[in-house]
């Protein structure tokens, strides 16, 4: 049973650190601040819509994209870890917020920034086609679907997420996903090399 399971649990780790669902709530509720329950509804629709589309179309075409242009999944795994690590380093820094990828209250905020590339941005894309390649497809779209219904669900309840856990509490925990996420990438990097002295 364990090893039915394991597969599941070790794609939607990953995955749930690189979409940091509680870590975009802060900027989700400075982003939506004076909208109507009704716009602030339709931004939810949009962002997890995007997401997840954005998401699932790189999962099936990334690796076909890939080995077009000549790229190797070694090569894609060390380049994908070292980008990784040097977003999770940059976010660790102090001062520095995810705002930076704001560009105001536009109309589509859901679609962008919040969609792509908050929620699905980078990190996002380089984990799934790298759980893809080591735990296959069935695992993959199963774990990522369910992360996007956790990201549906907090930003539906961000205020009372932020009430619980308050502004210091959320940034924490940001802060733990951070340091998973450049492990996750040093991981990568390491499995990337292996596969290049494989060959």
């Amino acid at each position: 049973m364990l090893k039915l399971i394991e597969p599941f649990v070790l794609t939607f780790i990953p995955i749930f650190v690189a979409v940091d669902a509680i870590g975009n709530i802060p900027l989700f509720v400075s982003l939506v601040e004076g909208s109507s329950h009704k716009q602030r509804e339709r931004i939810i629709r949009d962002s997890a819509t995007t997401a997840t589309v954005v998401a699932i179309l790189f999962m099936f075409v990334g690796k076909w994209v890939l080995r077009f242009i000549g790229i190797t999944i070694p090569d894609f795994q060390i380049a994908g870890g070292l980008l990784l690590f040097a977003i999770a380093v940059y976010l660790l820094l102090p001062g520095v917020s995810k705002g930076l990828f704001s560009v105001g209250h536009a109309k589509d905020i859901g679609v962008f920034p919040l969609g792509t590339p908050l929620i699905t941005g980078p990190a996002v894309l380089t984990t799934t086609l790298m759980m893809l390649d080591s735990f296959g497809t069935a695992p993959t779209f199963i774990s990522l679907i369910l992360n996007m219904l956790i990201v549906w669900f907090t930003l539906a309840r961000a205020d009372f997420i932020m009430r619980i856990m308050g502004a210091a509490g959320t940034r924490a925990f940001s802060k733990i996903m951070y340091i998973l996420l450049a492990a996750i990438g040093v991981m990568m990097v390491r499995r990337g090399i292996m596969g290049v002295m494989l060959q």
